[in-house]
């Protein structure tokens, strides 16, 4: 019997491969899909179960593109689609979150049976400047503003559990982590992992922009400044009961990817 197949758009970026392995450990299996299918996605999808839809960081024109694919997934029979949005999507200072609640909408009157996870921003994005010799924690705005910052394996994890259980359909899932953190605590727990001091280094916002597409720099420069005011607060209880354990901590994260000794993975169960 052929392994149920799922379209994962985006799949060779750090999500899609981390979703292709959830899948693969479920007994299913990725079909990833990138820039070169997107003229041919009806075709693409094609046998595929259900589609894991995830445009290209900070897309130039996601509502377009959520809109062709969902076209697409109608046209190939494709019966679920998972929609991977963001923390906060209606937050009118951030452009590329407002491009992401409408393709929300546009999801939600697809036709087809569909669920929204709302992630926050990842662990993982911090990692670069940890991994230098003198390990650091850089970002452009106020180190002690509250994120639900994620692990991403966690997140992915839980997309594969919504592809391949039709019980979600209908649903919006907001995934934080297991408690809200700020840079400065990332930092903190980077100096425990590593067992020598991690400073947290605050960066000019137009420096961190800096080198990517005029549109981007924009979107950017206002991302940074909600944060720096807001930051981005996301719950944690939805992506535990997601996962059905408790979600990884932001130590078991750090100690997993920085290749040292674990501490207990996951946040003690409630």
């Amino acid at each position: 019997m052929s392994r149920t197949e799922v379209g994962v758009l985006a799949g060779r970026g750090k999500t899609g491969r981390a979703l292709a392995r959830a899948l693969e450990l479920r007994g299913a299996q990725a079909r990833p899909l990138g820039s070169a299918d997107l003229g041919r996605l009806e075709e693409a999808l094609t046998g595929c179960a259900a589609l894991h839809l995830m445009a290209p960081n900070l897309h130039p024109s996601e509502p377009a593109l959520v809109a062709d694919a969902l076209a697409a997934a109608r046209a190939a029979g494709v019966g679920r689609v998972v929609y991977h949005s963001v923390a906060a999507p209606y937050a009118p200072s951030m452009p590329h979150h407002l491009g992401k609640a409408r393709g929300e909408d546009l999801v939600r009157r697809s036709g087809l049976d569909w669920t929204i996870l709302q992630p926050c921003a990842y662990v993982q994005n911090l990692l670069p400047g940890l991994g230098e010799d003198d390990p650091v924690v850089r970002v452009p705005y106020d180190p002690d503003r509250l994120f639900g910052l994620v692990d991403l394996d966690d997140v992915a994890e839980a997309a594969a559990r919504v592809l391949l259980d039709d019980r979600h359909a209908g649903a919006t899932y907001e995934l934080g982590g297991p408690r809200l953190v700020s840079a400065r605590d990332v930092a903190r727990a980077a100096s425990e992992v590593l067992g020598r001091a991690v400073p947290v280094l605050h960066v000019a916002p137009d420096d961190a922009a800096a080198g990517a597409p005029e549109h981007e720099r924009a979107w950017l420069r206002a991302m940074f400044e909600h944060y720096d005011r807001h930051g981005l607060p996301a719950g944690g209880l939805v992506l535990q009961a997601l996962l059905d354990r408790a979600s990884t901590t932001l130590e078991g994260t750090l100690a997993r990817e920085l290749g040292h000794p674990t501490p207990p993975p996951h946040a003690p169960g409630k």
